[in-house]
């Protein structure tokens, strides 16, 4: 059960303020009965509310894949920064970025309102794998694939996890796709650097089994599809531990 002013914004219907100005006004029943109080308990799918006499559809969740732009914070609110969620036309009010990327890398985020499939994605156990296009000063040797996988120093208690390296040109500048189970702070800058190439542009492009929709351009979302959040909740796909070799 949950209030009734909360049903109806996390509907659309409008912020808890003005719905609360609706319940004021007489214009919203719940099972036939006119209903004005705020803090009424309703039961999504089996409470029947209307709204000006047409009824009100409520999703408890809701996930969005956003497409980052640089620039903007993964936050729910910031005082200096335009936020990720800034983005995402939504009235909820419980809404957040499932994981963060640093504020000048692009890609592929999360949003949702799922906190026990968040703590599933994040947590250090399942090892969800991460994929970015990485852009790097300098020309990559083929043997910083074996020092990826083997683990790097990058400055913490404990090396890296393996993590895979792809090159995929090399030249006064290289472009790599690697691919990590961790989130550590600044991590694919910091193994850049212990390699010996400054980083010049990141962006995520896979999530577990979610890759990055082609079709958004920076700053663009759309809600995820009936199979893309299954395959999220699958536990089989979002787990995947890379070997050292």
């Amino acid at each position: 059960m949950i209030r009734l002013d909360k049903y109806l914004a996390d509907a659309g219907i409008g912020t808890r303020s003005q719905v609360k100005q609706y319940l004021k006004k007489g214009m919203v029943t719940v099972n036939g009965q006119i209903q004005k109080r705020p803090e009424q308990k309703v039961t999504p799918g089996e409470d029947l509310i209307l709204f000006q006499g047409k009824a009100v559809a409520y999703t408890k969740y809701e996930y969005y894949m956003l497409n980052k732009p640089a620039g903007c914070v993964s936050a729910t609110r910031d005082s200096e920064h335009k936020t990720v969620l800034d983005y995402i036309d939504s009235r909820r009010d419980d809404l957040f970025p499932a994981g963060r990327l640093d504020r000048d890398t692009e890609g592929l985020l999360v949003i949702t309102n799922d906190g026990a499939l968040s703590h599933r994605l994040l947590s250090p156990a399942h090892h969800v794998p991460k994929s970015y296009f990485v852009r790097v000063s300098g020309c990559v040797r083929e043997d910083a694939i074996d020092l990826c996988r083997l683990g790097l120093d990058i400055g913490d208690e404990k090396p890296t996890k393996p993590a895979l390296l792809e090159i995929l040109s090399a030249g006064e500048s290289s472009e790599l796709l690697l691919t990590i189970t961790e989130g550590r702070y600044h991590q694919i800058k910091r193994m850049c650097h212990v390699l010996g190439h400054p980083l010049e542009y990141l962006k995520r492009v896979s999530f577990g089994p979610l890759a990055l929709d082609d079709s958004l351009a920076p700053g663009q979302y759309r809600p995820l599809t009936p199979e893309e959040i299954a395959q999220l909740k699958n536990e089989e796909n979002i787990c995947c531990i890379i070997k050292k070799q």
